[in-house]
């Protein structure tokens, strides 16, 4: 299954199996949230406002992944600490086990959680919060991208990239001529990691002629097997440093990447082309874990954490993408480039179906071992 804790620049692996295989709450109360969702964006607080003084005297500890990432995301709560009078306090990185064993013991000490991609989904009313949206301003957060139990904290996308020397005259333009070996001759880097990814087998079906309306459920061996019909064209990457290195040697022809590794090759020199039809959105997730001491605390926070300057700080010290559709960073001109929240880029997303492979996993992961191994 996609990692919970996934950098496009140093991806980790995801949780385990037993983690996934967690009953997942269903579509129908997915799409109860976003209904909630959309009546909240109507009124409420505003995203990134703090009262002056509201949390004089209180201490909330945040936790994340570390590094950069997490000292961005510190940088872009500072003038949320200095007006609301809070102490932020940082911890990390993010463990189920450390979540789970807080909330049993009814000791949770952490208030505010940045996850990986499917971990709130899996444990959404068991180890976090259903938020109540009318404590949050999600009304600048990109379609599609709010759970029942969490926000996103920042955006990155898996997509293709092409040799530009190789197909100057007639590059491609999607999923499809990605999968096309006739029209685009030429060698193809996809993931090769044992996790699996629920989006390769929508996009096999895709390449396959399933309408997007039409995927589910999944017939997972039919988008392997689209996957199969090109395997002698294929190169498996295991890692994100991999990927790079195809572009950068030039070893193959299209390559499909975390974005993060395609920006980097491209600051590295390689020459190479994104193609940013259907990018599969990925992204981090912030959550508030049950039980935690302060609720309204930490959803001050977490409120805060989506305005629209925090958000600008964090893509300006991470360059991950910000979640907020008006932040504008200031970045250089190759990472503005690789930013997923304007409103071009949104136009071209593709959420994959989270819910629905997080309830699969199952017999997605044993499909998938088996592709991988050759069969």
């Amino acid at each position: 299954m996609p990692r919970p804790d996934a950098r496009p620049n140093d991806c980790k692996q995801q949780e385990g199996d037993d983690e996934m295989k967690t009953r997942l709450f269903t579509g129908v109360a997915l799409a109860a949230a976003l209904g909630l969702v959309q009546q909240a964006a109507a009124e409420g607080p505003v995203a990134g406002e703090v009262a002056e003084g509201s949390l004089a005297g209180k201490t909330l500890t945040f936790v994340s992944y570390g590094g950069v990432y997490q000292d961005g995301q510190l940088k872009a709560l500072e003038d949320f600490a200095a007006k609301s009078g809070a102490t932020i306090l940082s911890d990390g990185p993010t463990e189920l086990a450390k979540i789970q064993a807080q909330v049993e013991s009814g000791n949770v000490m952490w208030d505010v959680v940045d996850t990986g991609d499917y971990m709130p989904f899996v444990h959404c009313g068991t180890l976090f919060q259903k938020l109540d949206f009318s404590k949050l301003d999600i009304s600048h957060i990109p379609e599609g991208q709010v759970g029942e139990c969490s926000v996103p904290a920042m955006n990155y996308a898996v997509m293709f990239l092409y040799n530009k020397d190789k197909y100057a005259d007639n590059p491609p333009k999607n999923w499809m001529d990605f999968f096309d070996v006739e029209k685009f001759p030429g060698t193809r880097g996809i993931p090769g990691y044992a996790d699996a990814e629920g989006y390769m087998i929508e996009l096999g079906l895709m390449a396959d002629g399933v309408a997007k309306e039409d995927m589910f459920p999944a017939d997972i061996d039919r988008g392997l097997n689209k996957w199969r019909s090109i395997r002698e064209h294929l190169v498996p990457w295991t890692t994100g440093a991999e990927s790079a290195q195809m572009m950068e040697s030039g070893e193959v022809d299209m390559v499909m990447v975390w974005s993060g590794r395609g920006k980097g090759a491209l600051a590295n020199g390689a020459n190479y082309e994104p193609v940013w039809q259907d990018w599969i959105v990925v992204k981090d997730q912030m959550t508030i874990p049950v039980g935690v001491k302060d609720t309204e605390a930490a959803y001050a926070l977490l409120n805060a954490y989506l305005g629209q300057r925090a958000q600008e700080i964090m893509a300006e010290e991470t360059s991950y993408s910000p979640i907020h559709t008006g932040a504008q960073p200031k970045v250089d001109e190759l990472t503005a480039s690789f930013m997923t929240n304007t409103p071009e880029k949104q136009a071209m997303a593709y959420n994959h179906n989270v819910a629905y492979w997080v309830e699969n996993y199952e017999v997605l992961s044993e499909k998938w071992a088996e592709f991988i191994a050759g069969n």
